[in-house]
């Protein structure tokens, strides 16, 4: 049995934090990536119909049986059980089954011993649904003598866990180009939401505490909001609500991705493993990539951050806290990560559902759902994947961002997030900082000191 072949670990072993990409810059402003060639696109429904299909059948057989699903090249949805009954149940469901030796109890078993023994800085772990195994990475500033101690403790776990080097380090990363500023770095938005009280930006809870002020420009003339609700450790989201006057008019929803264009987002929703997913961000454009993993854990100097989306999607600095969507739906929050976009490497999202849910908003221009999520019906395919024949299994790696519309011209509704992520705003709001400096400095040099105490205070709680 499993049980049988764990041995005792030295309590001496370290499992610490993992950096992540730290308060980024907004959004996009190079031009669209490239755009699908495939001839029958995904629709967002087929692939919806393809997750709760397999969910269900996740769901009514239960974690001993099964050990997660995910959407196969060819739109098909995989469910990976454990015996034959419970393949048969699949086939006759219309899924494909995978027969594995490990079930859901036995991964999720294997996270928790991870989660429960020290850490080691540069670690991040996921289970892989469709290798049946929990992948712990660690990256290269991890030692030799830790890496050791890790694969000491993986091997007496048992063989559900595998552990895998990868490429560069998992680190904060504070610079960026245009962005929303404060006095503790710049972040990212992601998605405009509102509730009954105001109207916000949901954006990474890592960006800062309660209180933070973020401004349009670094020199800090032109005040945006204030953060009124953040989650981290833990989670990573937080809302920015605007101030008077500040708030995007016409209640849309429109992720700029450059160029003068962007994508409006419909509604919101969780991602499939094996999904193809986009992400926005100020420094590397739009970016695509596979989704890798749901639930994993992240562990960030600050705390250790669960339930992530894992991907493929490539991050520089400056995309941190950027939307992550697909067929026009959004998805998640950019949390953290490693590599660039010339070598590939791993980002972290946190998933878009649980942040409205938690904080009991919606997405700007869709109708109110229960515990704050939009409404089943706000998920319609986009304008641009409409064209697929209904009901059609398509390969996920065929979904397009969404339907690409002009953002800001006439009768053209223009959000906070597409003016100052449109490159033709970047330079004028530069060059009146020379002239401003002098008169700026006090001010700010007691404003970055009362913010920097803010920041200690928060965080210092979760220092050990």
């Amino acid at each position: 049995m499993r049980h049988a072949r764990r041995r005792i670990v030295r309590r001496g072993a370290r499992f610490a934090a993992v950096g992540g990409l730290l308060c980024g810059g907004l959004m996009v402003t190079h031009a669209m990536a490239s755009e699908p060639s495939d001839t029958s696109p995904a629709t967002g429904s087929s692939v919806r119909t393809a997750v709760t299909t397999g969910a269900g059948l996740v769901s009514r057989l239960g974690a001993t049986r099964t050990a997660g699903t995910w959407v196969a090249g060819d739109g098909r949805p995989v469910v990976a059980v454990t015996d034959a009954e419970a393949a048969a149940e699949v086939k006759r469901a219309g899924a494909r089954p995978k027969v594995v030796p490990h079930s859901m109890r036995d991964l999720k078993s294997a996270t928790q011993e991870l989660s429960s023994a020290p850490r080691v800085p540069g670690t991040a772990w996921a289970v892989d649904y469709t290798k049946n195994e929990v992948v712990v990475q660690a990256d290269s500033t991890v030692s030799a003598s830790d890496w050791s101690r890790m694969t000491k403790l993986a091997d007496g776990i048992g063989d559900e866990v595998r552990m895998r080097r990868t490429q560069g380090t998992f680190t904060t990363r504070v610079n960026g180009a245009t962005a929303i500023f404060s006095t503790g770095g710049r972040c990212s938005a992601g998605f405009n939401v509102t509730n009954a009280s105001g109207e916000f930006i949901l954006t990474a809870g890592h960006c800062g505490p309660a209180g933070s002020v973020w401004f349009s420009d670094n020199s800090g003339r032109q005040q945006v909001g204030r953060t009124v609700t953040t989650a981290f450790p833990g989670s990573d989201f937080s809302l920015v609500q605007y101030d008077a006057g500040q708030a995007p008019a016409g209640g849309t929803n429109i992720v700029a991705i450059g160029g003068g264009n962007g994508v409006r987002i419909n509604g919101a929703a969780d991602p499939a493993v094996g999904q193809r997913v986009f992400r926005s961000g100020s420094t590397s454009g739009l970016r695509d990539g596979k989704v890798t993993a749901l639930g994993a854990t992240v562990n960030y100097p600050e705390g250790t951050v669960t339930g992530l989306i894992e991907t493929t999607v490539c991050a520089e600095p400056g995309d941190s806290g950027g939307p992550l969507f697909s067929e026009g739906i959004a998805l998640g929050v950019t949390s953290g990560g490693n590599g660039d976009c010339t070598s590939g490497g791993t980002t972290f999202f946190q998933p878009v559902t649980k942040a409205l849910t938690a904080l009991g908003v919606k997405l700007a221009g869709q109708a109110q759902g229960a515990g704050g999520a939009a409404a089943a019906s706000s998920l319609a395919p986009s304008a641009q994947a409409s064209a697929a024949p209904q009901g059609a299994a398509a390969a996920p790696g065929s979904a397009a961002p969404g339907a690409v519309e002009a953002v800001g011209g006439t009768g053209t509704a223009q959000t906070f997030v597409s003016r100052i992520t449109d490159p033709r705003n970047v330079g004028p709001g530069l060059l009146v900082i020379a002239g401003s400096i002098i008169a700026l400095v006090a001010t700010r040099f007691v404003r970055s000191e009362q913010d920097r105490k803010a920041y200690r205070r928060q965080y210092s709680q979760s220092w050990g």
